[in-house]
């Protein structure tokens, strides 16, 4: 994540921060530069108190791999919970760019400890067997052969530089932790034509009509499904200043709509470990017919599937999906059209541009900002725009 302060740094390097230390069951001290605002320590802990209650093991680990000849290199690890007491981790030479693995071990959990077992072979780090333990707060392990050796990791708990940014003079306030006024739920279609019926016994013979119809004809079934979001209540929760999504209660959509802004929202994946590729952490931001995906994609691959993707359109520059149940940030600027007549969009996840002068074409009407339910019982809060003219 890039920085914004001295203090933060792009899913920030924690040693010109807070550095957090944990393993297992225990957790270490915290590392704290006098620098450090009390903000920025209070939402540091807020994320390894996530982490700890979610899963230990799971998160960030960063550190050392050092060759049989001593030459040393920078290596990081991504560990994922995959439910059953089974995880996966991914060795990179750096957080926060797509580029080459190094390594993709496979682990067990063994009491309070995970055995890794797996392969890599990339440049200094060759070699066809690893084997790596989580135990005792670090991450080590070892590369057979004459170009192999061995790593020690430590975990690291990161956060975005944007992560609890209040709203500028101006703003339009969407979302401040307390209600649903700028906001508007669906009614379900099902829940609607029963509402109908019992008001104008024809509305049931009408609505078949309509379904038939629409059946027969792609851009009427289009129609019709758009003239059944009938706009009723909110039927999501909120608890601790967030709106958490209800499975099945429906998406959620602001009652005002917008051409084009400066967006920030904060959102956090509910830990579903052995949930898989859709089914894991999944929602969307919608605006301007496009989806802007939310989904557990932490350490996992998905292109344009992976969080922060433009859903089935446009893979991000760079998987940046922090671990499940750590608070997240989009900042989304759809800016005015130039000489071209085409609108563009950028999209900063946790602080990094995945998305920067994307083309969107040209925009001739306002668009409402629509948070998905997709059945998972994913937490949006502090969201607030700025429009720009």
């Amino acid at each position: 994540m890039s920085a914004t302060t001295e203090s933060r740094t792009p899913l920030a390097r924690t040693s010109s921060h807070v550095l957090l230390l944990l393993a297992a069951a225990w957790v270490f001290p915290a590392l704290i530069t006098p620098a450090a605002p009390a903000a920025d320590v209070k939402l540091l802990e807020e994320s390894r108190q996530a982490m700890e209650k979610a899963d230990p093991f799971m998160g960030d680990w960063e550190g050392i791999f050092t060759q049989r000849n001593k030459k040393t290199a920078p290596l990081v690890a991504q560990v994922v919970a995959l439910g059953k007491d089974r995880y996966h981790a991914t060795l990179l030479p750096e957080f926060d760019k797509r580029t080459t693995t190094i390594a993709n071990l496979e682990g067990l959990r063994e009491g309070d400890a995970i055995r890794f077992f797996g392969w890599g072979d990339v440049s200094c780090y060759r070699g066809p067997d690893w084997e790596g333990k989580i135990e005792n707060g670090k991450f080590t392990g070892s590369v057979p052969g004459r170009e192999g050796g061995t790593f020690e990791l430590r975990k690291v708990v990161r956060i975005p530089p944007t992560l609890g940014a209040r709203p500028p003079a101006g703003a339009v306030v969407l979302f401040d932790g307390t209600n649903y006024d700028q906001w508007h739920g669906y009614v379900r279609v099902s829940a609607a034509k029963k509402a109908g019926e019992k008001k104008n016994a024809g509305d049931k013979k009408a609505a078949g009509e309509k379904a038939g119809s629409a059946a027969r004809s792609p851009a009427k079934a289009a129609a019709a499904k758009a003239a059944a979001r009938i706009p009723g209540p909110v039927k999501w929760v909120i608890a601790d200043g967030a709106m958490r999504a209800v499975p099945g209660s429906g998406s959620v959509v602001t009652r005002n709509k917008f051409n084009f802004f400066k967006l920030h929202l904060e959102f956090r994946t509910p830990f579903m470990p052995e949930a898989r590729e859709q089914a894991r952490g999944n929602s969307g931001v919608k605006l301007h017919n496009l989806e802007i995906q939310v989904l557990d994609t932490y350490g996992l691959v998905g292109r344009s599937k992976e969080c922060g993707g433009i859903y089935g359109r446009v893979d991000p520059s760079v998987n940046m999906c922090a671990p499940p149940q750590q608070w997240q940030t989009f900042d989304v600027t759809v800016q005015p059209a130039g000489s071209d007549g085409k609108a563009r969009l950028t999209v900063l996840q946790n602080g990094v541009a995945i998305h920067e002068g994307l083309e969107i074409g040209a925009i001739a009407q306002p668009t409402t900002i629509e948070l998905q339910d997709h059945s998972n019982p994913v937490e949006y809060r502090n969201v607030w725009l700025v429009e720009l003219r």
